[in-house]
């Protein structure tokens, strides 16, 4: 039988992947700026021949654990706030999930390590032509449709549990505010050039500031859940 007990291990699991994702941040910027993605397969296949962990990490490899941890933090949610708006919450948390599957699809870090495997290996032009050639798809999967819809969906299921938020519960106005800001700058996913990379920057920052807010209210227990 569920318990408010059960309620509340949901909601400290949830608050330390909130914690975590904070952490993962700025190592992810760090990364992306020290090492800056290349724009051509070729790039890519040059960054795996140096490194394979780098070019892992240039096709988002901290995003596979982010997002894993993301799916905890909807869930607590969820849990937290269902009963100030159920319907609006599992409406969220679906959103929420479909598009962390989404990503997942979209995701091409280990389908690019084979190809840069196999092209360090082709033992002829033609090979290498075609190996470019499934590169090249791979690379149009990955900065394709998966990725925007992943981005979307993520920023209307934040924007749902932000106006969620906007009623009395054990969040406050403050993590709100932080979290529908986020949401709004998300809108336009980071693909859609400048000013889709420069709102994805900006996005960080509301982000962080609401998941530590949620992070620390869920650790702390409340008498009716």
């Amino acid at each position: 039988m569920y318990t408010e007990r059960d309620a509340q291990r949901i909601m400290t699991t949830g608050a330390f992947a909130a914690l975590t994702i904070v952490l993962i941040i700025p190592v992810q910027i760090v990364i992306f700026s020290l090492y800056p993605p290349p724009d051509t397969i070729e790039g890519f296949f040059a960054v795996f021949a140096q490194s394979k962990w780098l070019g892992l990490l240039s096709l988002d490899l901290l995003y596979y654990l982010n997002n894993a941890l993301l799916s905890l933090v909807y869930l607590a949610l969820f849990v937290a706030l269902r009963k100030v708006n159920y319907s609006a919450m599992l409406i969220a948390l679906m959103l929420g999930l479909i598009g962390i599957a989404v990503y997942y699809s979209s995701s091409v870090g280990f389908e690019m390590l084979a190809l840069s495997k196999d092209f360090e290996q082709s033992s002829s032009a033609e090979t290498s032509q075609q190996i470019l050639a499934a590169g090249r798809a791979i690379l149009a999967r990955y900065k394709g449709s998966a990725f925007d819809v992943y981005y979307v969906l993520n920023a209307v299921a934040l924007i749902i549990i932000s106006l969620v938020m906007f009623k009395p519960n054990r969040f406050g106005r403050a993590a709100a505010v932080w979290g529908l800001i986020a949401g709004i700058f998300m809108i336009i996913p980071s693909t859609a050039g400048t000013i889709g990379l420069v709102f994805s920057l900006i996005s960080l920052i509301p982000w962080a500031v609401f998941s530590v807010i949620i992070g620390i209210k869920m650790l702390r227990p409340e008498t009716s859940i």
